[in-house]
């Protein structure tokens, strides 16, 4: 008895937006026993859950087509279309496409030049099957180079959802019974840049405001601490407007941030936060924080195990430093394993 594809997520919630994309697409496609894994690359050790992912899976389903979708896939296709249990590999240009999922399989990676992309997906998911919040991705791609970072080249440039689509989308996420929307993207803080009239993430989270009265809660996946203009500090004095951010810190070093390639100083994120906390004194923040990157000391370690006090973190997501082939962190000294992951514990 043939079965509905199941869709297995690693990553950030850009990437379980589009894993419930394909879901859909996959199933209009006809599609069936079959299982895609949407893989991550934002660290070494998460391309290698998603690889003993992808042996499990075949084990226990050892008749189902299995297709390898994500960022992992996109930056090293032939790693995948190599693994024996792999029977197609689809790039991240084409994992939203329903043909991608029809015919037979195909042992061919289907990738394309990510840094040729240009579409977004404006698209509205029907499932998210009983949960009360909805992500909506309103902007994809990446147009900045941090150091450590192989995004980028796996998502392609910034590229965003213009503000009437987004607005349409909310209405009908609204219509089918959802209380909550949480805008996402890879880069949201350079939402509206390559549009006409470069709408901001503020404006844009101020036009849906207004115009969807009938939504109960808006809420902002990650963003930067340099992207908080005053537009958006505006729109958290809003109820509506979840009192919550998540900041994409990295690091409370200033020439660890420098060499991060990274756009905030230490002062900056202090500042922010402050400053949101002064007009939303209910607000609460969470960060991402990257321990032991190359010639990280312990005084610079010290800096940034003092940024969660300062910034007053409620939650921190921790990464031990990962190299990631190809960018210019790994080409710079490295500490050794066992101090990284000492630091992040």
């Amino acid at each position: 008895m043939s079965t509905a594809p199941e869709v297995v997520t690693f990553g950030c919630r850009l990437n379980a937006f589009e894993s419930a994309l394909i879901a859909e697409r996959a199933a209009a496609a006809g599609l069936r026993d079959a299982v895609i894994v949407n893989t991550c690359a934002v660290t070494a050790e998460a391309e290698r859950q998603a690889r003993q992912a992808i042996r499990r899976l075949r084990r226990g389903r050892p008749g189902a087509q299995l297709i390898v979708t994500g960022c992992a896939a996109e930056l090293d296709p032939a790693r995948y279309a190599a693994m024996p249990e792999v029977d197609r590999v689809v790039g991240n240009g084409a994992k939203l496409l329903t043909r991608s999922y029809g015919g037979a399989a195909d042992p061919t990676p289907l990738v394309n030049d990510p840094i040729a992309m240009r579409e977004t997906a404006a698209h509205l998911i029907a499932g998210f099957a009983g949960r009360s919040r909805a992500f909506l991705q309103v902007q994809n791609g990446c147009d900045h180079r941090c150091t450590f970072c192989t995004i980028p080249f796996a998502r392609g440039p910034n590229r965003s959802v213009p503000v009437t689509e987004v607005i349409a989308a909310v209405r009908d996420l609204v219509a089918a019974g959802f209380a909550e929307v949480v805008l996402t993207g890879v880069d949201i803080g350079d939402y509206g840049r390559d549009l006409p009239s470069a709408p901001s993430l503020g404006t844009l989270a101020a036009a849906i405001l207004t115009a969807v009265p009938e939504l109960p809660r808006l809420r902002l996946s990650s963003l930067d601490p340099v992207e908080v203009d005053g537009t958006l500090l505006d729109c958290f004095a809003h109820e509506r407007l979840m009192p919550h951010l998540h900041l994409s810190l990295q690091a409370g070093d200033d020439l660890i941030l420098k060499r991060m390639k990274r756009r905030h100083r230490r002062a900056d994120a202090i500042a922010v936060c402050a400053e949101l906390r002064r007009r939303r004194p209910d607000i609460v923040f969470g960060a991402d924080l990257i321990a032991g990157f190359p010639t990280e000391t312990e005084a610079m370690f010290a800096n940034t195990l003092a940024l969660i006090a300062e910034c007053d973190l409620t939650h921190v997501h921790v990464f031990p430093y990962s190299e990631r082939p190809g960018t210019p962190a790994a080409r710079m000294p490295a500490l050794p394993l066992p101090v990284r992951r000492e630091r992040a514990r």
